[in-house]
């Protein structure tokens, strides 16, 4: 059975800042590149989403999140057995300090 996925408007937001950070710097094109694949790897959390890893941090593990590793970027997510729902609650370059970012939401 597929699973419904929703992002936050947290997780919008942070997708908004990462492609126009590409643009700026790479280029329209590139950007929407990274927002496409972006947004496929995300909807296909659907259909499988126990892909991700337990995240390392335990306060991120106790929580319980999921990431999904996408080249520089992490996916943070919850899922609902019962509501067969996906959550996406941030992503993040992991370059960043994204506990601090998952802390804060």
């Amino acid at each position: 059975m597929k699973y419904k996925v929703e992002r936050t408007d947290t997780a919008d937001s942070l997708i908004r800042k990462i492609v126009l950070f590409i643009a700026e710097n790479f280029g329209n094109e590139v950007a929407l590149d990274k927002l496409n694949y972006l947004e496929e790897s995300i909807m296909s959390l659907e259909d499988d989403p126990y892909i991700g890893a337990v995240p390392r941090y335990n306060v991120l593990k106790r929580q319980g999140y999921l990431v999904l590793i996408l080249e520089k970027d992490l996916v943070f997510y919850k899922v609902d057995e019962k509501r067969k729902l996906v959550t996406v609650y941030a992503v993040v370059d992991q370059r960043q300090d994204y506990l601090s970012i998952i802390r804060g939401l």
